[in-house]
């Protein structure tokens, strides 16, 4: 897969998780940002799947604060 077509994929998952936590729906969210996290280990990215990951535990950690 080319680096535009991979970025345009990254690219997406990102947008819809945004939509999913600007709706407040954060366990939405975080099942697509998983599912980023799978698909940048299964290319390869490992950098990118960090990424994902960090936005997992920043959506994780501000629903928790939400809950206090």
């Amino acid at each position: 897969m080319n680096a535009a077509t991979k970025g345009e994929r990254y690219a997406r998952i990102f947008r819809k998780a945004g939509t999913f936590l600007g709706k407040g729906n954060i366990a939405r969210a975080v099942e697509v940002l998983k599912e980023g996290v799978e698909l940048a280990r299964t290319l390869g990215d490992a950098r990118m799947a960090e990424r994902f990951q960090a936005e997992i535990d920043r959506a994780q950690s501000g629903s928790e604060n939400r809950q206090n």
